[in-house]
C-alpha cells in the first residue's frame, strides 16, 4: 500500500502523508498548507471579534495586557475544541479535522497532546517548521495531523 520512490540510496514516500498511511488525496489526505493557514486566520479573525466584543479591546490592538486576550482565546479554543470535536471553527468551515497518528485515523488527539499542540502553535514559530508531511512542530509534538474532511 505504501508507494515509494528510490532515488539512490534515499527511499522517499510517493506523496505527503504517505509515511503515516494516509491517502494521497481526498477524505483523510494531508490538508494543504493554503486550506490550514486559512483556517488559521479564520480562528484568530474570531479570537479578535471575542477580543472587540467582551473585553473591549480594539482590533488590532497590539500593546498592553489586552493585546494578549486573542491570543489566550485561540489557545482556549484549541484546548476545548480539537481534543473534543477534533476541530476548531476555522478547521470546520474549511472542511479540515485534527486527528492523532497513533490511532485509527479518525480519533482526535488526547487533551494532553492537544494541550501541547495548542501550547506550540500560539507560540507561532513551532508551526512554521516543517517535515516532509507539511506537520509543524506543534503537531509532531502532539502526533497528530491536519487531514481532509472532503
Amino acid at each position: 500500500m505504501l508507494r515509494t520512490l528510490q532515488l539512490g540510496a534515499v527511499t522517499t514516500p510517493s506523496h505527503q502523508g504517505a509515511a503515516l498511511g494516509l491517502p494521497e488525496d481526498g477524505p483523510g489526505a494531508v490538508a494543504p498548507l493554503g486550506r490550514r493557514a486559512v483556517a488559521l486566520l479564520v480562528d484568530w479573525a474570531l479570537c479578535q471579534l471575542i477580543a472587540m466584543s467582551f473585553f473591549g479591546m480594539e482590533w488590532g490592538q497590539v500593546s498592553g495586557a489586552g493585546a494578549f486576550v486573542p491570543l489566550g482565546l485561540l489557545l482556549l479554543a484549541n484546548l476545548l475544541l480539537v481534543p473534543t470535536i477534533g476541530t476548531t471553527v476555522g478547521h470546520r468551515l474549511l472542511g479540515l479535522r485534527v486527528v492523532a497518528v497513533d490511532g485509527d485515523g479518525t480519533q482526535p488527539p488526547g487533551l494532553v497532546h492537544a494541550a501541547y499542540r495548542a501550547v506550540l502553535l500560539c507560540l507561532f514559530v513551532p508551526a512554521l517548521i516543517m517535515d516532509a508531511d507539511t506537520r509543524g512542530l506543534h503537531d509532531k509534538a502532539a502526533r497528530s495531523v491536519v487531514v481532509r474532511t472532503r
